[in-house]
């Protein structure tokens, strides 16, 4: 068997450099504790969804965000009504079905569900002056907005960091002549483009056999191109900034002397390191784009009837709205339901994704 020896400490010679051991002190148990509490490995994305979780308002927007989703997939599949359908009772039409109020039912209805012992599906929201199902309308006008918000959100992703990326990264005349461009395209005004371009295409183009497009309408169209037009220069400029000083880097500087090609330092180097503006841009675009979708649906230039859109069905309730307040209330509420969860979203990720805003 060893047996363990204690060997004493060698003793401080004179004009030694040997520092003497009777002059430290060894390391109590607190003291250990404490050199072993590390940080736990993680990334950039893990690291901001675990702090947006944090956020109580965030969780909150996002749950009510999650079940109007849930809402407007579901909802087609289980009620029997359509858009644009009209009610009818043993295949006449229901007159008395215009203007119901929620959970009502017509004379018609009522003597039916009576003769047969049976009950028909109720009108949730009530119906409308053409005796639809609103609570249809209004989860179909939900999918249009919602539907717009992602396409122009992911318009401006797409384009405004590429162009923002490549007049950043590039630097001199190039970036001078395309934030000139930016400029021009920052004075445009959209409303008046998109009436233009509206009246244009109605003129010239037919879009009625295209699948999606064709039930939207050209106002959609030109909503669309002018998403994809104008809306990306703020992405690009805020793209652009951030990659002015983050090209000055020590480690983009090695990646040019190691030969990598300028796509590969932005796509590898750069753009990685933008991802904290990008991503809340993105989010904070998505309300944008629906609350400019829903006021030029509210004043006509939005989707084509029947297709009904929130600000559509909001400026077809104005004329009833002392006799029939709900008609306006329902599209309303959806709108500040879905504008206010993404706000709040975008602003907990600005929260949890800035590294400048950590504690």
């Amino acid at each position: 068997m060893a047996e363990n020896y204690d060997i004493p400490a060698p003793k401080k010679r004179m004009l030694s450099l040997q520092l003497d051991p009777a002059k430290f002190e060894k390391a109590t148990d607190e003291e250990k504790r404490q050199q072993d509490v590390m940080a736990e490995s993680t990334t950039f994305f893990k690291d901001g969804m675990r702090r947006l979780m944090k956020n109580p308002l965030a969780v909150m927007s996002m749950i009510i965000l999650a079940l109007v989703i849930l809402i407007m997939i579901f909802a087609p599949l289980i009620v029997p009504y359509s858009y644009e359908e009209i009610i009818t009772v043993e295949g006449m039409r229901d007159r008395g079905a215009a203007n119901l109020g929620p959970f009502e039912y017509s004379e018609m209805e009522q003597a039916y569900m009576a003769k047969y012992n049976t009950r028909i599906f109720p009108h949730i929201m009530g119906t409308d002056e053409l005796c639809r199902d609103y609570f249809i309308r209004v989860v179909y006008g939900a999918r249009v907005s919602l539907l717009v918000g992602v396409f122009a959100s992911l318009m401006v992703l797409v384009i405004g960091t590429l162009y923002g990326a490549i007049s950043g990264y590039a630097g001199g005349k190039t970036d001078l002549i395309m934030m000139r461009i930016v400029d021009i395209i920052y004075s445009l005004p959209d409303l008046l483009i998109i009436i233009l371009l509206a009246v244009v295409f109605k003129e010239t183009l037919d879009f009625s056999s295209v699948p999606v497009i064709g039930k939207l309408g050209t106002n959609m169209v030109s909503m669309f191109i002018v998403f994809g037009l104008l809306y990306w220069v703020g992405m690009a400029r805020l793209v652009r900034g951030q990659i002015l000083t983050i090209k000055q880097n020590e480690y983009v500087l090695a990646a040019k002397s190691m030969g990598a090609s300028s796509s590969r330092i932005i796509r590898k180097h750069i753009l990685p390191n933008c991802l904290s503006v990008i991503i809340i841009s993105t989010a904070q675009q998505i309300p944008s784009a629906i609350f400019t979708e829903s006021y030029l649906s509210f004043i006509g230039l939005g989707v084509a009837l029947p297709m009904p859109s929130l600000g559509s069905l909001a400026n077809a309730a104005r004329s009833g709205m002392q006799s029939y307040p709900w008609k306006l209330v329902f599209p309303a509420v959806a709108i500040v339901l879905i504008v206010l969860a993404f706000n709040l979203i975008g602003d907990a990720m600005r929260d949890a994704f800035d590294p400048k805003l950590k504690k």
